[in-house]
């Protein structure tokens, strides 16, 4: 399923990552708050001009629905939006095609996860990881999540610590003086 063409424009020797707005998210409002942290922001955008990471357009939308400083930030930042394209639905297709369990992804009840597929069927689209806080669960839970989803697909998939590693993130800890 993956799209040749999408791939072209990226240097392919390095691995690119398709982030949830959860990383996103819980980093600015917690443990890499702008306020003691701004060059965490500043190596995602570094990031996103050598085009090693992106998010999906539902991921973008999920995250400006709030207009709070981390919507402001991520209109201004490099990260690349991906639009929607028809191999990205066909992606998107294959995913529900595999396994019915795979609709539980979205909890359409209250309207929650609804970026998840996309978010797995543009990381097969462009061949990347997907990094997210979600954690695997278990046969005996009724809702999926998007580890188990990408485990299914085979597609890559780590947490924001693991991607931090892999993509060399030090951090510089001082003392405000």
């Amino acid at each position: 399923m993956i799209n040749p063409q999408s791939t072209l424009d990226l240097e392919r020797s390095e691995e690119i990552y398709c982030l949830d707005a959860n990383v996103l998210i819980e980093a600015w409002q917690h443990y890499y708050s702008p306020d003691f942290c701004k060059e965490y922001w500043e190596r995602l955008n570094e990031l996103g001009v050598k085009r090693r990471i992106f998010i999906p357009e539902a991921v973008r939308d999920e995250i400006l629905k709030t207009e709070d400083d981390l919507a402001s930030w991520l209109k201004k930042s490099d990260i690349r939006i991906l639009n929607l394209t028809g191999n990205v639905t066909k992606c998107l297709q294959s995913i529900y095609a595999k396994d019915p369990i795979h609709y539980n992804l979205v909890d359409n009840m209250k309207y929650r996860s609804l970026a998840d597929p996309w978010l797995i069927a543009h990381a097969m689209d462009m061949n990347a990881t997907v990094v997210t806080k979600e954690s695997m669960v278990t046969a005996s839970n009724k809702r999926i999540r998007i580890p188990n989803v990408c485990e299914n697909m085979k597609v890559k998939c780590i947490n924001d610590y693991q991607f931090i590693r892999e993509i060399g993130i030090n951090f510089d800890c001082k003392i405000k003086e």
